[in-house]
C-alpha cells in the first residue's frame, strides 16, 4: 500500500492512503461529487493562493501501487522529483489536461506565480508530496495540522501579463523565440542587436531598441513580471546579464508570458507587410 504526505509553507499537512483522492486549488470544493458515492475524495483550498490560479488545480489519486497527479488548471506548473536514474532529477512541465505518476520519495509541485504575498506580489507556490510504501495504512489520518482554509468562490482572475503589441512584449518574444520555436539548443540567448533586428523585421519599427541599454531595460522589466520582485534574478543573483537571460527566457516560456500563438501572429503580420497592429498606439 502507499501513503502520501502533502505539505508546504502555510498548508495543512495532509496524509492520504491507497484509495484516497485529493482535489486542490484555489476553491476546489465545487469539483467534489454531488452524492456520497466517492467518500474518499477530499478538497483542499490552498492558502494565500493567487486569484488567477484555477479553482481546481491538481487531483492526486492514490492507488495500491501508483500515485497519479492530474493537472486540471490553466495555470502552468512544474512537477519535479528525485529517483534512482543516471539523469537524477525529473522535471515535467504541466499544462491543462496532463497527468504524471509520482515517484517514491519526495515530489515537488511548483505552481508558477501561484501565491500572493501581503504586498500583492506573486511568488511561486511549492507543494511537497512524499510517497512511501507501507505495510498497513489502515490507520492513516486524513487531515492533520491547522484547519482547512475557507474556499474562494470568486471567479478566476487573469494572470498578470505583458500588454500585447507593446515594446516589452516584442522584446520578450524576440528573447524567447528559440524556446518557442523548438530551437532551445541555441548556443546562447539572443544578443541585444539580434533582439533589435528581430523586432525591426517583425514590426517595421523598433522604438529605440537600437540602443542596447533600452533592450536591457525591457528585459529587466519583463523579468520582474515573470519572477516577481522577490525572485527577480537581476536583483537577487550576481552574474553577467548575458548568463541570466537563459533563466529569463525559459521562465517566460514556462509561464506563458508569450506563446507560440503570439509568435505565429507576429510572423503572419510580417508576411502581410503589417507588423504593427493597425489599432496600435505604441509608437
Amino acid at each position: 500500500m502507499l501513503r502520501v504526505t502533502l505539505r508546504g509553507a502555510g498548508i495543512p499537512t495532509v496524509v492520504l492512503g491507497s484509495g484516497d483522492t485529493l482535489l486542490m486549488g484555489r476553491s476546489p470544493d465545487a469539483a467534489l461529487p454531488a452524492d456520497d458515492s466517492a467518500v474518499n475524495v477530499t478538497a483542499l483550498a490552498l492558502p494565500h493562493v493567487a486569484p488567477h490560479v484555477s479553482r481546481l488545480g491538481g487531483e492526486v489519486s492514490v492507488g495500491e501501487e501508483v500515485v497519479r497527479l492530474r493537472w486540471h488548471a490553466s495555470t502552468p506548473a512544474q512537477l519535479s522529483s528525485l529517483f534512482d536514474a543516471p539523469g537524477g532529477a525529473r522535471r515535467v512541465s504541466l499544462s491543462e489536461g496532463m497527468s504524471a505518476l509520482l515517484d517514491e520519495g519526495e515530489n515537488q509541485l511548483l505552481i508558477y506565480r501561484g501565491r500572493q504575498t501581503g504586498s500583492g506580489a506573486f511568488v511561486d507556490l511549492v507543494v511537497t508530496l512524499d510517497v512511501e510504501a507501507v505495510q498497513d495504512d489502515a490507520e492513516h489520518v486524513a487531515w492533520t495540522g491547522i484547519p482547512l482554509p475557507a474556499g474562494d468562490d470568486d471567479a478566476t482572475a487573469a494572470a498578470p501579463q505583458l500588454e500585447r503589441w507593446s515594446r516589452e512584449w516584442y522584446v520578450a518574444l524576440a528573447l524567447t523565440e528559440p524556446w518557442l520555436s523548438g530551437a532551445d539548443d541555441y548556443p546562447r540567448p539572443p544578443s541585444n542587436r539580434e533582439i533589435y533586428e528581430r523586432v525591426l523585421a517583425w514590426r517595421g519599427h523598433a522604438w529605440n531598441l537600437e540602443r542596447a541599454q533600452r533592450v536591457d531595460d525591457a528585459i529587466r522589466s519583463v523579468a520582474r513580471l515573470a519572477f516577481g520582485p522577490a525572485d527577480d534574478p537581476f536583483t537577487s543573483t550576481e552574474g553577467r546579464v548575458q548568463n541570466l537571460r537563459f533563466a529569463v527566457a525559459r521562465r517566460i516560456a514556462e509561464i506563458g508570458l508569450v506563446t507560440m500563438t503570439d509568435l505565429q501572429a507576429v510572423l503572419v503580420a510580417q508576411a502581410r507587410g503589417n507588423g504593427i497592429r493597425p489599432e496600435s498606439t505604441h509608437e
